[in-house]
């Protein structure tokens, strides 16, 4: 039986380059304050916010591939399966910066508006209804419906930038991008 083929050195770095979306309004999060990356996985946007000065938190089921952060005494480390029925982790404390890519669990929702702190910004990027003819996510339960992230952050948050497309690089997808902020 043929292995799979190992990723290819740029592919590697693409998957540490933060999402064009992420960077794009990375700047809009208020200078020096926390970042919060949900889902983090490899951590590539908390370390592009950490190159950027910022504090950050990380937050996954599983944070092995974050591991090499520890010693930054401005990463703070929160291992937690958010889908497990347990409280949020971060209860009342509030972030300059909430990103979330290609992650969704709706019961979160309301927990995510409410970290941002007044005057932060959310950044959420996620997979949408019409991904299913491209592959994974196929499971409507993490595919959001048309405008759903509008919808889960009003009227806290004031929303300043919303796509939801069909686009074909670097692969086919169908996602939905948001930027909102709390009003100061």
């Amino acid at each position: 039986m043929p292995s799979d083929p190992q990723p290819q050195p740029e592919q590697l770095d693409a998957l540490m380059e933060p999402a064009p979306w992420v960077a794009r309004f990375a700047p809009m999060v208020p200078t020096g304050g926390t970042v919060l990356d949900v889902a983090c996985g490899n951590g590539r946007h908390a370390r592009m916010f950490r190159d950027r000065g910022h504090p950050v938190v990380v937050l996954d089921h599983d944070v092995v591939r974050v591991s090499d952060m520890a010693s930054d005494q401005e990463v703070e480390i929160v291992a937690r399966d958010l889908e497990n029925g347990r409280p949020w982790p971060l209860e009342g404390r509030r972030f300059a910066g909430v990103v979330v890519v290609n992650y969704l669990y709706r019961p979160l929702f309301n927990a995510l508006v409410k970290a941002v702190e007044p005057g932060g910004v959310l950044i959420y990027e996620t997979f949408a209804v019409g991904n299913e003819k491209y592959g994974r996510p196929s499971n409507p339960d993490y595919l959001l419906h048309r405008e759903e992230l509008l919808i889960a952050v009003r009227p806290e948050l004031q929303v300043i930038a919303f796509e939801d497309l069909e686009e074909h690089a670097p692969r086919p997808a169908v996602k939905q991008r948001l930027v909102a902020v709390r009003p100061a």
